[in-house]
């Protein structure tokens, strides 16, 4: 049953939390606007299709903004009432700090669950087309942009130059079109002026030049004689084919076998089978190995022999008769060389194997560490702002800036110690709840028993008094005789 003191807390919580949660998202999605805007300059891309790429983009942000956007609120939410005394009321009423908590802990939980989902579900999905959109883009060439005196090359077998463009944007003067044929020559037409346009379905580029000449040469490689044409012309009208500027439309297929794009049970079976495959490639390098030491199971019988004369063998090759000791030098080389391939191609294999076991396990550990991120923060958040007592965007805004950096950090400082094999994906992942879970505890702990951890009065009274102690302690040492002191 809801009472009212619970419909307060939610209240005050909501508020908040929707505010910061949009102004994070927002300011992450503007970072990875600014991260991509190199690729998305200078394409003649519709609106449509940038909104889409934001979209898709900005799908796997909404598990940075959940965690930071309770631990704002939650700060804020426990600041206000702790600023308008409404929570030393409550306390005073004999209701405990866990009680009065309890529907915001319902809360993070459920906001766990939902962000988990969507990791699970929406990300992987928004990731597939997120990918292969950008991939588009990026293999999308520039938008036809004729500068004046510049060549413009990204219309294949062309390249363009017009010496002045009219304000109107369609008037060209001295025109130069380069064909660069397959052939022995390349051809070429100059005209003096011209008209730039479009073709109805946008698939051409229309060029109608005016005055000019066309010159072509004709001839084969067998043959070192040419034959040079020139043509003069009043109006000639030439046409590029602009297919090859439009973006691509790539499968999703292509990369739907990437980590990225799992979800749980598909993370399960590729760390099952990529871990199945790590151990037979082990396995084989260690049998590739042991073929070419075929030998070591095969009792020593030179070496038994030469047993009552072994203080006079200074190495191996004096148990050798000398016909077959450079035979044997060259076997050795030989499975040396063997052994060094064996171990620098297998090695390779083995260690692509390696890195991509840690990469799903890294992606199968983030969607449950940020998950329980937002709960971990939750009991760092609200302990602090009961402690803090302050509301609005001052203090609490500093102090959840200054954890959700230190947050990330060890989520960044982790993933990287696994990639690198320091970590193992379990400590790695973790690293961040691990650290700031004892923090949270403690913040609990002090909120409960109504600390003075951030009364600046505290603090200066356990100063005094410690300067009083040892005021004290130096008055009882007996001070030596027959000598004056001066205090």
């Amino acid at each position: 049953m809801i009472k009212k003191i619970d419909k307060l807390i939610l209240k005050s919580f909501i508020g908040p939390f929707i505010a910061t949660f949009f102004i994070a998202f927002f300011i992450l999605m503007m970072q990875s606007l600014w991260k991509y805007i190199d690729d998305l300059v200078g394409k003649d891309l519709d609106l449509l299709t940038i909104a889409e790429f934001l979209w898709y983009a900005s799908a796997s942000l909404l598990t940075l903004a959940m965690p930071i956007a309770i631990l704002i609120s939650s700060i804020m939410t426990l600041g206000n009432l702790g600023e308008s005394f409404e929570l030393v009321a409550i306390k005073s009423s004999g209701i405990s700090l866990l009680r009065f908590l309890r529907p915001l802990t319902l809360v993070s939980i459920v906001l766990c669950g939902i962000t988990f989902l969507f990791a699970n579900y929406v990300i992987p999905y928004a990731n597939l087309k997120f990918k292969t959109l950008y991939y588009d883009i990026t293999y999308k060439k520039p938008a036809i942009d004729l500068k004046q005196g510049t060549f413009y090359n990204h219309i294949p077998g062309y390249s363009i130059k017009v010496g002045k463009k009219d304000k109107d944007g369609k008037t060209i003067h001295n025109v130069v079109i380069y064909e660069q044929q397959p052939y022995l020559q390349d051809n070429s037409i100059v005209a003096e002026k011209g008209n730039m346009g479009f073709s109805e379905d946008k698939k051409f580029l229309e060029f109608t030049l005016y005055n000019g000449y066309r010159y072509q040469e004709r001839g084969n490689t067998s043959d070192s004689s040419t034959e040079f044409i020139q043509l003069g012309f009043k109006e000639y009208k030439k046409l590029f084919d602009l297919t090859s500027l439009q973006m691509l439309n790539t499968p999703d297929s292509i990369f739907k076998n990437d980590y990225k794009m799992f979800n749980i049970r598909q993370l399960n079976t590729s760390i099952d089978s990529l871990t199945k495959v790590k151990d037979s490639t082990s396995k084989k390098v260690q049998l590739e190995a042991n073929e070419q030491f075929h030998y070591r199971n095969q009792p020593d019988s030179n070496w038994n022999k030469a047993m009552p004369i072994k203080k006079s063998i200074k190495n191996f090759s004096d148990l050798l008769p000398d016909s077959v000791k450079l035979m044997v030098h060259n076997l050795s080389i030989n499975v040396v060389n063997i052994l060094k391939n064996t171990y620098q191609y297998s090695g390779v294999e083995l260690d692509n194997r390696r890195r991509d076991l840690r990469n799903n396990q890294i992606e199968w550990h983030r969607k449950f560490s940020l998950s329980l991120a937002c709960l971990v923060l939750f009991f760092i958040g609200a302990p602090l702002g009961s402690i803090i007592r302050k509301g609005g965007l001052g203090m609490p805004l500093v102090a959840a800036i200054v954890l959700f950096l230190l947050f990330h950090l060890l989520n960044m400082f982790g993933e990287k110690f696994v990639k690198d094999d320091i970590l193992s994906p379990v400590v790695g992942m973790w690293l961040s709840i691990l650290v700031l879970a004892p923090l949270g505890a403690l913040l609990t702990y002090k909120a409960i028993h109504d600390s003075q951890l951030f009364n600046k009065e505290f603090y200066f009274r356990l100063l005094k008094s410690f300067k009083g102690s040892i005021e004290s302690i130096v008055n009882k040492i007996p001070l030596p005789k027959n000598k004056i002191v001066n205090l």
